[in-house]
């Protein structure tokens, strides 16, 4: 299997984001994909040529982790964005959830917000646990310390440095407030739906 550079161009444009900082993002991410395709390939041969008890499999595996959900993370991140933005409709599933486990839309924002500009690089996921049916917003350190087994991404936002200093420097609350102003809602709202109708 093969994993394939999707294309975010869409985005150029967006309002906060500067054409030059977008396509920085994407060149990082399209490497997230060139090195997940050549740690799998990797991997396979070692397998292939039973080289899966040695020191340089364990750390290539390992490694992979990172690189993918690099990828993956990013996908979900560009996904969840949209040149103008849109709304979270008032009647939707998952507003009414976030009003059930937050009391209401704008302390779910107070608290995504705030694990936002915690001090360290990584990613604020919102996440829906398919077993307590519940929603947490999630620091996930790096790419792959902090995830929540079993849960399903709903909205990204990174937050490593890459994502906002040529544009905002070390103003990372500004960075902030034009992605929310940049979330494709529908995008998370339909996933939310998708997962809960299992």
């Amino acid at each position: 299997m093969v994993f394939e550079v999707k294309n975010f161009d869409n985005l150029l444009g967006t309002k906060g984001f500067s054409d030059q900082l977008l396509k920085n993002h994407f060149t990082l991410y399209q490497g997230y994909v060139t090195n997940s395709n050549k740690l799998n390939q990797a991997l396979m041969m070692m397998v292939k040529e039973g080289k899966t008890a040695t020191p340089e499999f364990a750390e290539l595996k390992r490694r992979f982790g990172w690189e993918f959900n690099g990828m993956r993370l990013h996908e979900f991140y560009f996904s969840n964005m949209k040149n103008g933005g849109s709304e979270l409709k008032k009647d939707c599933k998952l507003i009414k959830k976030i009003h059930e486990e937050f009391g209401s839309f704008e302390n779910w924002e107070k608290d995504f917000r705030g694990t936002g500009v915690m001090r360290g690089i990584g990613w604020v996921i919102l996440y829906y646990d398919m077993m307590s049916k519940k929603l947490f917003n999630v620091w996930v350190n790096e790419h792959d310390v902090g995830h929540l087994s079993g849960a399903v991404p709903l909205l990204v936002m990174d937050v490593f440095e890459h994502a906002f200093m040529l544009d905002y420097g070390i103003k990372r609350v500004d960075y902030i407030e034009a992605f929310f102003k940049a979330i494709h809602w529908e995008e998370s709202s339909n996933i939310f739906d998708f997962v809960t109708n299992f």
